[in-house]
C-alpha cells in the first residue's frame, strides 16, 4: 500500500514526492508516461557528449529565497544571467528592449532620461489595457510593437496579440538603462550538473519508487494507494468532459555543429523571419567546455505535447468548469502547470508544490493529533 500515487515526475511531482517521503515518512509511488524524470526540464548528454535540454531552454530564476534554498539541497549552482538578442532589421539587438536596443536600431545616442522621453513620444495610450497589443503599444508605440512583438506572437500562438490576454506580453519588461539581462530576479543560476541530476538527487529516497513509461490509469485497481497527487492535464483527468483545454505545442529541431560556439548569447529570437521563433545554444546555459556546440530550433505547433495554456477569457471560463470538478474530487490533489492550466515558471511550480505539502502536512498533523487523543481517551477509560 502506497500512501501517495503521484502522477508526473516533473517539478511539482518530484518536490512533493521528496517532501512526503523525507519529512512525513510516507511511501510514495511516482509514475510518468515519459521514459525519464524531470518533465520538460529534462536534460541529457547527446550522442556528441554535449549537455542539451530536450524540450527547449530552461533557465532557473527566482526572487524566492525559500524556493532557492530548498532546491539547493539537491544541486550546486552555476551563476548564470540569461541574455537574449532579437534579429530585427538585419541586426542583433537586446530584448527586452532597453537603451542600447533603441540606440542601435535607430542610430541614436540617447541617455536613459532621453529614451524615456522617446518612448512617451511614440506610445499610443490604451485605456483600459486588455490585450497583449495594448500592453506594448501603450508603452513603446506601434513601430516597435511591429518590429519585435506582433509577428513573434503570431508565430508562437497562431493568434494576433490583439486576441491574447495582456499577461502574454506584460511578462517582458521595457528598460531605460543598458541592463540586457532577460530576468532581473535575485537568484539566477543553473544546476551545476544539470536539471536531471538535481531530480535524481531529489528522488533518491528509500520511500520513493519511480515507474516510467507508465500511464497511471494502467495501475488502477492493481496498486493500492491512499491519495493521489495529479500533475497532468486536468481536462484529460476528467476525460475531456467539457471539451479540450487549448494549448500551444512546440516541435524541436536539435543540431550539433563542429564549432565551439555559434551565437553571442544563449538565445536569439526571430520575430519576423523564418518559421521558427528562436534558436538556443546550450553551452551558454550549461557552461560546458566542448569542441562542438549544440543548438535547437523551436517551431510552434497547434498539436503535440501541451506546453503553453492559451490565455484567452473563454479558455479561463472552460478551466473554471474543470477546477470545480477538481475541487469536488476527494483524495486527489491537483498541482502544477497542466493540472491548474497556468503558465508557471519553474520556481512558481516549486512554490506551489511546497505550499500543497504544507497544507497536507498540516492536515496530517491534525489527523495524528486526533488519533492520539482517541488513544489517550481509550487508555483513561480502560
Amino acid at each position: 500500500m502506497f500512501d501517495y500515487l503521484i502522477v508526473g515526475a516533473g517539478f511539482a511531482g518530484s518536490v512533493l514526492a521528496e517532501r512526503l517521503a523525507k519529512v512525513l515518512g510516507m511511501n510514495v509511488l511516482i509514475v510518468d508516461k515519459r521514459p525519464h524524470i524531470g518533465g520538460n526540464a529534462f536534460d541529457h548528454y547527446n550522442d556528441h557528449g554535449v549537455l542539451v535540454h530536450k524540450y527547449g531552454p530552461h533557465i532557473f530564476h527566482t526572487n524566492s529565497k525559500p524556493v532557492f534554498e530548498y532546491l539547493s539541497q539537491f544541486t550546486e549552482w552555476r551563476s548564470y544571467e540569461h541574455r537574449v538578442r532579437a534579429s530585427v532589421d538585419g541586426q542583433l539587438v537586446p530584448i527586452p528592449i532597453n537603451l542600447d536596443t533603441i540606440n542601435k536600431l535607430y542610430g541614436l545616442s540617447l541617455t536613459s532620461s532621453q529614451v524615456e522621453d522617446f518612448f512617451q513620444s511614440v506610445a499610443e495610450a490604451r485605456n483600459p489595457v486588455r490585450t497583449s497589443e495594448d500592453v506594448v503599444v501603450n508603452r513603446v508605440g506601434r513601430e516597435l510593437y511591429e518590429k519585435f512583438f506582433r509577428n513573434y506572437t503570431r508565430k508562437q500562438w497562431d493568434l494576433d496579440p490583439s486576441e491574447l490576454d495582456a499577461t502574454v506580453t506584460s511578462r517582458v519588461p521595457v528598460r531605460t538603462n543598458r541592463d540586457d539581462r532577460y530576468f532581473s530576479d535575485t537568484y539566477q543560476a543553473m544546476p551545476l550538473h544539470g536539471f536531471t541530476r538535481m531530480f535524481e538527487n531529489m528522488l533518491d529516497h528509500p520511500n520513493i519508487k519511480v515507474m516510467l513509461n507508465t500511464d497511471y490509469r494502467e495501475l488502477e485497481g492493481m496498486i493500492p494507494y491512499r491519495e493521489m497527487i495529479y500533475t497532468g492535464p486536468v481536462d484529460e483527468f476528467f476525460n475531456f468532459e467539457f471539451g479540450k483545454l487549448p494549448y500551444r505545442s512546440l516541435q524541436f529541431k536539435h543540431e550539433t555543429l563542429d564549432t565551439p560556439q555559434l551565437q553571442p548569447v544563449a538565445v536569439i529570437n526571430y520575430p519576423n523571419e523564418h518559421l521558427y521563433t528562436r534558436v538556443t545554444e546550450f553551452k551558454h546555459l550549461t557552461g560546458q567546455q566542448h569542441h562542438k556546440t549544440s543548438i535547437v530550433y523551436e517551431f510552434p505547433r497547434a498539436e503535440g505535447d501541451p506546453y503553453y495554456p492559451i490565455p484567452r477569457p473563454e479558455n479561463s471560463e472552460l478551466y473554471k468548469k474543470y477546477k470545480a470538478l477538481a475541487d469536488a474530487t476527494q483524495g486527489v490533489h491537483f498541482v502544477g502547470r497542466l493540472a491548474t492550466y497556468k503558465y508557471y515558471n519553474m520556481d512558481q511550480v516549486t512554490a506551489q508544490a511546497l505550499a500543497l505539502f504544507a497544507k497536507i502536512s498540516g492536515s496530517k498533523q491534525v489527523e495524528l493529533t486526533s488519533r492520539l487523543g482517541k488513544i489517550e481517551r481509550r487508555q483513561k477509560i480502560s
